[in-house]
């Protein structure tokens, strides 16, 4: 009977032991926060550690983030800012153009042309300009698909269409990049003389740079206009494309939050651009009567040049009766 008695007081201490070693050892909160408790939230998670981070066996750090908090605010932007600042910018700029041209219709050349030329771009200038241009408006494209392309395209071309559509977009847009980064370099160099700002450009955009009213102030080679056109084009283009090559080329600049703040200056940049571009396009061509040949063949009226450009056809006639 003691044997027995023994036996079960020894078993049952046995099993005492192997309860308590089974329990978890209580684990030391770090900085108050204990990241292996069940009331951890995700969010408290990255509050506390800014990212989460996995464990890789290859050099690769940045392989091993796997969520980090600013991914979602860059996306959040991409979905939300983005598209809306398309809509105001583009689609915002097309309907002032199109009331512009209703109130003021085509701003003709007073009593009609005269059929006497003036060169007023060379080849190589027209050259720069197109090369610009074109690749540009191919950009322009590609980037609006990508802000905003997978809101609208599908339910028009299907989703087959819009993923070829956007995938030869793509090879586009990462390409012609480059032509467009050097015409805005070439740009630079020939005009950035002609486009310096003075006292004329001021008094140009107080009358309305003849847009406004019927009268023509004064300009040189380049307007006050076109000059800001000029700017918007070195400056703004130049950041499009710099914050685009850093995008082309990832992490051999910067981290992935650098990336995410490139690409998003990259996208606001080349939205409020398209606007502006619009307008340029507008101007050039069915805005007013005269303007297009000079990029188109290079040479304009010169009733349209005293007009619009009186001081650069005076600057000319200078010349030439300085050389003969």
């Amino acid at each position: 009977m003691c044997k027995r008695l023994l036996a079960g007081v020894l078993l049952a201490a046995t099993l005492a032991i192997g309860v308590a070693s089974a329990q978890p050892a209580p684990t030391t909160p770090v900085s108050g926060f204990n990241p292996t408790t069940s009331a951890s939230s995700e969010q408290k998670l990255l509050g506390t550690l800014k990212q989460i981070d996995g464990r890789i066996t290859i050099p690769d750090r940045k392989a091993a983030v796997l969520e980090q908090p600013a991914g979602r605010d860059w996306r959040d932007f991409q979905r939300g800012t983005i598209p809306k600042l398309a809509a105001v910018a583009v689609l915002g700029m097309l309907v002032v153009l199109i009331a512009f041209y209703a109130l003021r219709g085509r701003i003709a050349i007073e009593g009609g042309p005269s059929g006497r030329l003036i060169e007023r771009f060379g080849a190589f200038e027209r050259f720069v300009h197109w090369m610009t241009a074109s690749s540009w408006v191919v950009l322009a494209l590609t980037g609006l698909n990508v802000a905003v392309g997978r809101h609208i395209l599908p339910g028009l071309i299907g989703e087959h269409a819009f993923a070829e559509l956007s995938d030869i977009g793509k090879l586009a847009h990462n390409y012609l990049g480059f032509p467009f980064a050097l015409g805005v370099l070439l740009m630079l160099f020939i005009w950035v003389r002609h486009n310096i700002p003075n006292g004329v450009d001021i008094t140009w955009f107080r009358q309305g740079g003849g847009l406004v009213g019927r009268a023509h102030p004064s300009a040189g080679k380049f307007n006050g206009g076109q000059k800001a056109v000029f700017w918007i084009v070195v400056l703004g283009g130049g950041l499009i494309a710099a914050s685009g090559f850093v995008l082309l080329f990832p992490f051999y600049i910067t981290d992935i939050a650098g990336m995410q703040t490139a690409q998003m200056v990259h996208g606001v940049l080349a939205l409020l651009m398209i606007a502006a571009m619009l307008g340029h396009i507008y101007i050039g061509t069915v805005g007013m009567e005269g303007a297009f040949e000079a990029m188109g063949n290079g040479q304009v009226d010169e009733k349209w040049a005293r007009a619009h450009h009186d001081l650069w056809v005076a600057e000319l006639e200078a010349r030439k009766g300085a050389a003969e």
